[in-house]
């Protein structure tokens, strides 16, 4: 049984920062990419930022570049992403997953354990 869990969202302000957490308890945490995704209402979820197994490779959609830095530490189990200058259209429940592969990928299928979601508010 893998456990994911996301931790860090909350309501601020355009222009103020917030820092996601995950843990992926119960496999090998070092052999699996990770995913950032995130889904607003009444639209599809969508690829945030990925990060390799080792953290060699990392991806970020263009809408976050620049904003949004993913990071991992395998000795925790735990993946970050960092979001600065957030934005009202970052507003969104932000989903981690687990890849079933060592490569980071944009793709939701390429992950295969999922936490329940933690809502990121950003009021204008």
């Amino acid at each position: 049984q893998v456990h994911v869990a996301e931790s860090g969202g909350g309501l601020v302000q355009a222009g103020d920062s917030l820092r996601l957490s995950c843990t992926a308890l119960g496999r090998d945490f070092s052999r699996s990419a990770m995913g950032w995704f995130r889904q607003a209402p009444g639209k599809e979820r969508e690829f945030v930022s990925a990060i390799s197994a080792s953290g060699g490779s990392r991806y970020s959609a263009d809408s976050v570049k620049g904003r949004f830095t993913i990071s991992r530490d395998n000795a925790r189990n735990t993946v970050t992403l960092q979001m600065n200058t957030l934005k009202p259209e970052d507003t969104a429940v932000y989903y981690c997953a687990t890849g079933w592969y060592g490569y980071a990928s944009q793709r939701p299928v390429d992950y295969n354990y999922w936490g329940q979601g933690t809502q990121v508010t950003v009021s204008s």
